[in-house]
C-alpha cells in the first residue's frame, strides 16, 4: 500500500486497516537460514536475532536495513489543564517546541548521537482541546484531521521511525486512555507526570476518575475524541503511515504507547510492527506493556517523553542489523565440518 494515509471519518479505519501490508513470512524465514550460518552459537546474540527477523519481516526484505531514521515529536495542548493537573502552565509546550527548534533539548542530543532526522510538528498549540471532564475533548473532525497530519509527516523513505511526544497535561491523558483501554481505576495509572506534587497528584486521579465516570465504555477512535489530544491522534496517524510504507516503529515510554491503544482497540494488528523502545519510570508503563504483550528494549529509569527513549533504543536495533548483515558465514570464514559444529555448541 503506497497512498497516502488520510482519514475522513472514524468509519473508514476497518477498511484502511485491512488493506494495509502485513508481516513477510518469506523475508523473516530467509533472515533465520542466514541467522544458522553465521560464525556464532545458535541463538548467541539473543533478543538481537529477534529483532533482525522482525525489522526483515515488516520491511518485506530479506537482508533489512535502520541506516535512515526519522524521530517525529508531535506536540499538543490540552482543556483538562483547567484542572490544575500539572505544576507547569501550557505555555510550557511552545516554550519546548522552540528549545526544539534551537537544538536544546535531550532528544535533540539524543538524535544528533544516534543520527536520526529529528521533525517537531506542533499541532494547534493556541488552540487547547476541550477539558474532557466536562465533556469531549475532540471532535470526529478534529481526530481525523491530526491523524492526517501525522500521518503525513512521515518520511516514506525512511528504515525505521521513532515517535515521541510533548505537551502539558498529556500524561493526565494518557492515564485516562489508558483506563477506558485497559480498565482499572485512576489510582493504576496516574504517575507524578512532569513533576507532581501531592495536590497535583490528587487533582490528576480526580480528573482520570471523572473522565472513567463520563467516558466509559469508548474505546478506539472514539475515545480520542472522548479524551483525546491532537498529538495523540497525530501519533496514530504516523503509526497507520509507517505501516503503509513497511517502516519499522520504535514507540517511546508511558504517554506515546497510550497514545495508540486506540489502533489496538480498533485492530488488534495495528500495532504489530511497532517496538517499545524503554520502560518508563512512569508506574503506569509496566502493566500498560504487560496487558499489550510488548517487551521494552531498555530499561533506564527514563520519564522525560520528547521520544528519548526510543532514540536510544535506535543503537540497540542498528547493532542487530549489522550484525546479522555484516558477520561472517560459516563458509565465508571458512569454518567448516567439526569446527562449525564446535562453535555451535559453545556454552556460555
Amino acid at each position: 500500500m503506497t497512498e497516502p494515509i488520510a482519514l475522513h471519518r472514524f468509519a473508514d479505519l476497518p477498511d484502511l486497516a485491512a488493506r494495509l501490508p502485513a508481516f513477510d513470512q518469506a523475508a523473516a524465514a530467509a533472515v533465520r537460514a542466514r541467522e544458522a550460518e553465521l560464525t556464532k552459537p545458535a541463538g548467541a546474540l539473543g533478543r538481537l536475532e529477534e529483532l533482525t527477523e522482525f525489522m526483515a519481516g515488516w520491511q518485506g526484505v530479506a537482508r533489512p536495513r535502520a541506516a535512515t531514521a526519522q524521530a517525529l515529536v508531535f506536540a499538543g495542548n490540552h482543556g483538562v489543564c483547567e484542572q490544575g493537573v500539572n505544576p507547569y502552565p501550557q505555555e510550557v509546550t511552545a516554550q519546548m517546541v522552540a528549545n526544539f527548534a534551537a537544538g536544546g533539548a535531550a532528544i535533540n542530543q539524543l538524535c544528533r548521537t544516534a543520527g536520526a532526522t529529528l521533525s517537531v510538528v506542533p499541532l494547534d498549540l493556541d488552540r487547547p482541546t476541550a477539558d474532557f471532564t466536562q465533556g469531549d475533548a475532540l471532535s470526529e473532525a478534529e481526530v481525523t484531521a491530526a491523524i492526517t497530519r501525522g500521518a503525513k509527516a512521515v518520511d516514506p523513505s525512511a528504515d525505521v521511525l521513532l515517535l515521541g511526544e510533548m505537551g502539558i497535561g498529556n500524561s493526565t491523558v494518557a492515564a485516562a486512555m489508558a483506563a477506558l483501554h485497559l480498565g482499572g481505576g485512576a489510582d493504576d495509572w496516574v504517575g507524578p507526570g512532569a513533576g507532581a506534587d501531592d495536590a497535583v497528584l490528587a487533582r490528576k486521579r480526580a480528573a482520570v476518575a471523572a473522565a472513567i465516570d463520563r467516558h466509559a465504555g469508548r474505546t478506539g477512535l472514539d475515545a480520542l475524541a472522548a479524551i483525546g489530544g491532537r498529538e495523540q491522534a497525530a501519533l496514530c496517524g504516523a503509526v497507520l503511515a509507517a505501516r503503509a510504507a513497511r517502516i519499522p516503529v520504535l514507540l517511546d515510554g508511558f504517554i506515546c504507547t497510550a497514545a495508540v491503544l486506540p489502533l489496538r482497540a480498533e485492530a488488534a494488528g495495528l500495532l504489530d510492527h511497532c517496538l517499545v523502545g524503554h520502560a518508563s519510570a512512569e508506574p503506569g508503563h509496566a502493566p500498560m506493556l504487560a496487558a499489550l504483550g510488548m517487551h521494552p528494549l531498555l530499561d533506564l529509569g527514563l520519564r522525560l517523553g520528547e521520544g528519548t527513549g526510543a532514540a536510544l533504543a535506535l543503537g540497540v536495533l542498528r547493532g542487530a542489523v549489522a550484525c546479522h548483515d555484516g558477520m561472517a558465514t560459516f563458509a565465508e570464514a571458512g569454518i567448516g565440518g567439526q569446527g562449525a559444529k564446535r562453535i555451535d555448541s559453545v556454552k556460555e
